[in-house]
């Protein structure tokens, strides 16, 4: 089914903007009391207060306590915002290149690809163990760069089932050959499939890494919002309203794998995030990309702290990968805008 675009009045986006705001900012302090320590709600949003510029709150917690909230529990907020937003915002974009409500952010080889040089780092270069995210940032973009090539092989003529398809091809080919390298090493796959479930507790140094591959790829996303709309007819009627569609699919699809691929690089394979968040936008807030891309920025970072406090609480003091959690979330949802779509399309 093609997505078309159904222009959210300018009036109504700025309100749309504000509570999604809203709604970021109670999930990031939900996020901040969450924990398997016991510590006073009230003393965690006034140390969340000392945190802010120009103020000075004596919250009344104890050094280890202070050292708790700001080392552990707000670098992992802080974490599971960025890497939500770019799965969101990276599956929006997908969706409106491919006009498919189905597309994902995994859907060009990215996942496949930090998958395999994850488990190629883990199991082959153990002395190379400690840069698995720069290892799997490398695989993200390889398997992208191998499906869009793939993808023109078949040249325009394929359109965007093409990609769609070579994507398909790429992923099942990368996942083959970890697969294959697991073998080497069985008694590594317990650290091999809880990195590919997610994790976003990697604490500041995470943070600092994917922050500016963050920001390029969501200014560039930003950028293309009316593009996309106009992509959203149709690529014959884009092309002769003078947009040129071919550039603006390469440099939306350019920047939704870079936004995959770092996310992935710091958290692991976290599913779902990319489908659900849009399509929620969409259905409240319509369908023009000017609204879709930052809603779903901002939706998506509120999903994915509350998805990493449900992780964090349901099984205190143990935790559940959150990429368990969005499968939980996920798949149900999935089954039913794979429903919807099939309806629409009858």
């Amino acid at each position: 089914m093609a997505l078309t675009a159904e222009v959210t009045p300018s009036r109504a986006r700025p309100l749309w903007l504000a509570g999604a705001l809203v709604v970021l900012a109670a999930s990031m302090v939900a996020g901040l009391l969450g924990g398997a320590a016991d510590i006073s709600p009230w003393q965690v949003i006034l140390q969340a207060a000392d945190w802010l510029p120009f103020l000075t709150v004596d919250s009344g917690l104890a050094p280890i306590e202070q050292g708790l909230l700001y080392e552990l529990r707000l670098p992992r907020v802080l974490v599971a915002a960025v890497v939500g937003g770019l799965l969101a915002m990276a599956g929006a974009g997908y969706q409106g290149v491919f006009r498919n409500p189905l597309a994902d952010p995994y859907l060009l080889g990215a996942a496949a690809g930090a998958g395999l040089m994850a488990t190629v780092a883990i199991v082959l270069l153990p002395a190379l163990a400690a840069y698995i995210p720069a290892a799997a940032f490398a695989g993200a973009v390889g398997g992208v760069f191998l499906a869009y090539a793939l993808g023109n092989t078949a040249g325009r003529s394929g359109g965007t089932a093409t990609l769609v398809l070579a994507g398909v091809a790429v992923t099942s080919f990368l996942t083959a050959i970890q697969t294959f390298i697991q073998q080497f090493k069985v008694e590594e796959l317990q650290r091999i499939y809880s990195w590919i479930l997610g994790d976003v507790g990697g604490g500041w140094d995470q943070f600092w890494l994917v922050l500016p591959y963050a920001a390029v790829s969501a200014v560039l996303l930003l950028l293309h919002g009316r593009m996309l709309d106009v992509l959203s007819v149709g690529e014959e009627e884009a092309t002769s309203l003078g947009l040129r569609a071919s550039r603006v699919r390469f440099v939306v699809l350019l920047a939704a794998s870079l936004a995959t691929a770092a996310a992935v690089a710091v958290s692991g394979l976290i599913g779902f995030v990319g489908i659900v968040v849009p399509h929620v936008v969409r259905r409240l807030a319509g369908g023009s990309y000017r609204s879709v891309l930052p809603l779903s920025l901002i939706g998506g970072a509120a999903f994915l702290v509350l998805a990493d406090l449900a992780a964090r609480t349901v099984i205190a003091p143990a935790e559940l990968p959150i990429g368990v959690v969005t499968m939980f979330v996920g798949a149900p949802f999935f089954v039913v805008v794979l429903r919807m779509t099939r309806r629409a399309a009858t």
